[in-house]
């Protein structure tokens, strides 16, 4: 969900030394929900003292003037950056890194999973019509019209390019430095983290977020599959790493990924169980459970939220409901073009 979770100071112009070589900087994102997003620019990992940079920003002015700002800072500008690492598609992770190749010829990289969704994006040419169809078999067709009347597409076709490589379960050397790709799927298919085993740190992209929960459910490779359980997979796939240190795209670095995991399966095994309660003794689409439910940290009534935002509660809806039924607690039967879940316990 988006929401402003944070007007700390992580989200202010700057940069932020992790430690040496290791720089964190908050990018402004156009909108009134995510301040920012965080960007890594690690040094000293090639042997000809270019820079790798972690997930790219959006691709707006301010962006790009704030990390030029930082880049001076500590004695490099936009042409030492010669590859950019991205954890996910999302366009606050993506845009500006194609447009940073564009401008610098650096190398993007992206998780093999996000092909699919990538690639349906461009033939759709634009994201939001596999969101709506969720929208729509959840039994929110009200909701789908408005929010398709509400927000203009906003596809350009230079934003959506594909990487110059695709990212598998692998390391990736830069001189004697290495960096562990883990694909992490669940807020998007082929959502990857990056974990520097021998620093202790884990550049979790939206995997792994200090103060929010990522959205579950919204993604452009449509519906299909099991976001949710993917994501708690995901969860617990951490878990059997190291603990380290957490720099996170959204937030400010946490001194432990474990901690942090373990709050947000226990946030989802609370949602799950309220889900469940939710719908009661009868058949219920998740527009209706959706709205039966409180949203943010602040529980927030259905009804207060944007209509986008009422759309990714919809959609993480479905995402729960979904698990309920993986596990036997919940049926579902297709009615009318509409979902209808039922409790069996």
């Amino acid at each position: 969900m988006t929401n402003r979770f944070d007007q700390g100071p992580w989200a202010s112009s700057g940069i932020e030394t992790v430690e040496p070589g290791v720089h964190r900087v908050p990018l402004p994102l156009p909108n009134d929900g995510l301040q920012a997003v965080n960007v890594y620019l690690l040094e000293n990992l090639a042997d000809d003292g270019s820079l790798v940079m972690i997930d790219g920003g959006w691709a707006i002015p301010e962006a790009r003037k704030a990390l030029e700002e930082a880049l001076s800072a500590i004695g490099h500008d936009l042409g030492d950056i010669r590859n950019i690492l991205v954890t996910h598609v999302h366009r606050d992770h993506y845009a500006q890194a194609v447009d940073l190749r564009r401008l610098l010829g650096a190398r993007v990289c992206l998780g093999a999973g996000e092909r699919p969704g990538l690639e349906l994006l461009n033939r759709l040419r634009g994201g939001l019509a596999s969101a709506l169809a969720i929208l729509r078999q959840a039994g929110a067709d009200e909701l789908a019209d408005r929010v398709e009347a509400t927000y203009p597409n906003q596809y350009h076709p230079r934003d959506w390019e594909a990487p110059d490589r695709w990212l598998n379960a692998e390391t990736l050397r830069f001189g004697d430095s290495e960096l562990q790709v883990i694909p992490t799927p669940g807020h998007t298919r082929g959502h990857v983290v990056f974990l520097d085993e021998r620093r202790e740190l884990l550049f979790s992209g939206d995997h792994v977020l200090p103060r929010i929960t990522p959205s579950i459910g919204f993604e452009a490779a449509g519906p299909g599959g099991r976001p949710l359980a993917a994501y708690l997979d995901s969860l617990h796939l951490m878990t059997r790493y190291a603990d380290t240190r957490l720099l996170p795209a959204h937030g400010p670095v946490a001194s432990s990924s474990h901690t942090r995991v373990a709050e947000l399966l226990a946030h989802h095994d609370h949602r799950l169980e309220k889900t469940h309660a939710a719908l009661k003794d009868a058949a219920h689409d998740a527009y209706a459970v959706a709205r039966r439910l409180s949203w943010t940290r602040r529980d927030v009534p259905f009804v207060a939220l944007s209509p986008f935002n009422q759309m990714l509660a919809v959609n993480e809806t479905v995402a729960h409901l979904d698990v309920l039924v993986l596990r036997g607690d919940v049926a579902m039967a297709f009615v009318d073009g509409v979902n209808q879940y039922t409790r069996l316990r």
